[in-house]
This record gives C-alpha cells, structure tokens and sequence, in this order.
C-alpha cells in the first residue's frame, strides 16, 4: 500500500487549546538529587559561610592592624608624649574593630557549624553509611570549651575521609589541608584563651605584653577563617552531586612514557 501524500499542515476550526506550557526548559533533576536534601542544604549554607568567612577574616586583620598601630605609639610613649589624636583613634579602630569583628565571626561561625552538620549528614549519606556521631556530638565537639581544641579536628578527618571514599573500616588519617587546619584552630583557641586571661594582669609591661598577644590572636584568627574557607570550598565539593554520566576518578600512579 503507497504511503499517504502529504496535503498540508493540518487545519482547525478555532485556535488549538493544546500546547506546551510557558515556562522556560529546565534540566531534570535526578531522583537521588531530590532525596539529597543534606546535599542541597550544604552548598546554599557554604554559599553563605564563605562571603562571611572572608568578611572575617578582613575585620580581624584590620583589627590586627590598628593593635600594631597602638603597640607602636606605646614604643614612642617611651621618650616623648604622644598627642591625643592618635592615641584616641587608635583606641576608637581596636574597640570598634573587636566588636564587629566579634559579632562576624559568631555569625560566620553559627552559619559554619550549620554547613558542618549537613555536610557530615551528606558525607554519611554518599558513603552509604550510618553517620558515626550525631549530630548534636558535632555541635558539642565544636562549642564545648576544651573539647574543642582537639575533637573538631577530628570530625573534619572523618569527613574528608567519608567525602573521598575511603573505606569506613579504616581509621581517618587527615590530609595536610585538614591537619593544618587543626593546627591553627587549637593555636588560636589557646592563644584567645591567654588573651582573656591576661588582660586581669596590671602595670604597663602587662599591658603592651597583651597588646602583642591581642595582635598575635588576630593574625591567627584571620588565618583560620581564611584556611576555613578551603576546607569548606574543598569539602563541598567533594560531597556535591556528580552527573549520573560521570565517574569520579583518581590518579593511581604516572609512569615515564618511553620513546625509541
């Protein structure tokens, strides 16, 4: 039988109520992307984290910056007076420059904690595993004075170590990114806590001892927040959805290639 010629476009009486609808093409979303709400929630938290992290880390650098101004009128205090102006202005950034810088690292911290608790629900979840502390574990091992000093470390070793997939029967060996971090996390926790400590100290060598250490504590705080935002940048993108398409690879060796 010949196949039917073709006579036209098709005609209708009145304009056809049939159609697709108006809204722009969007890609589809994977079901397993659907259920991974953890996985979703972490990269809008690191979304946030990140601009407060390094809102930060600008504030305690600047505040690093007018102590070392005030270490410096301290040193010319010594042989000659120094002029009220500075002397005012100065106290005006230290002041200033701790509160703000105080009140940004809580929020960026409170924001941080919570990325840290999705991320270790997403890193659980990827691996196919049961998360092997709670959450509210996280939070203590991150606000509890003296545990936190070594336990954060810790939980960002297991982490990474359930984000690269690794296998969970193994012990957690943090990489030098991680461990670096804890490094200058407990450094900075110590040296807030000798700060705080010894500002109850009088005479003026006590005081310009602790306008040093308020200088030092701030340097490092602006290196934490700053080694901060890799550890976030590094995990989360670890732990982010990969195509259904795509494997994830790792480079086993490289050898030489040989010519002749």
């Amino acid at each position: 039988m010949p196949p039917p010629r073709y006579t036209g476009p098709p005609s209708y009486p009145s304009p056809p109520q049939w159609g697709f609808p108006l809204a722009t093409w969007r890609r589809p979303v994977p079901l397993a992307s659907r259920q991974g709400s953890a996985v979703e929630r972490m990269q809008a938290l690191a979304a946030i984290a990140i601009p407060l992290l390094w809102l930060t880390a600008a504030l305690v650098l600047s505040t690093a910056g007018a102590e070392a101004w005030r270490y410096a009128l301290l040193l010319d205090s010594r042989t000659d007076a120094v002029p009220a102006g500075p002397l005012h202005a100065s106290d005006a950034l230290v002041v200033t420059g701790g509160v703000i810088s105080l009140l940004a690292a809580v929020l960026a911290g409170t924001v941080t904690l919570g990325w840290l608790v999705r991320a270790w629900a997403a890193a659980a979840q990827a691996a196919g595993i049961r998360p092997p502390r709670p959450a509210w574990q996280v939070v203590a091992a991150v606000l509890v004075p003296g545990v936190n000093v070594l336990l954060p470390g810790a939980v960002l070793a297991e982490l990474e170590h359930a984000a690269l997939g690794r296998d969970p029967g193994r012990r957690p060996r943090p990489s030098r990114l991680v461990a670096g971090w804890w490094v200058l996390w407990a450094t900075g926790l110590v040296l807030a806590a000798v700060t705080a400590l010894w500002s109850f100290l009088d005479g003026v060598q006590a005081r310009a001892d602790g306008v040093l250490l308020h200088l030092t504590t701030d340097l490092v705080a602006g290196a934490v927040a700053i080694s901060t935002i890799i550890v976030v940048r590094r995990l989360t993108r670890l732990l982010g959805p990969v195509p259904p398409t795509s494997r994830r690879m790792v480079v086993v060796a490289l050898g030489r290639s040989r010519t002749r």
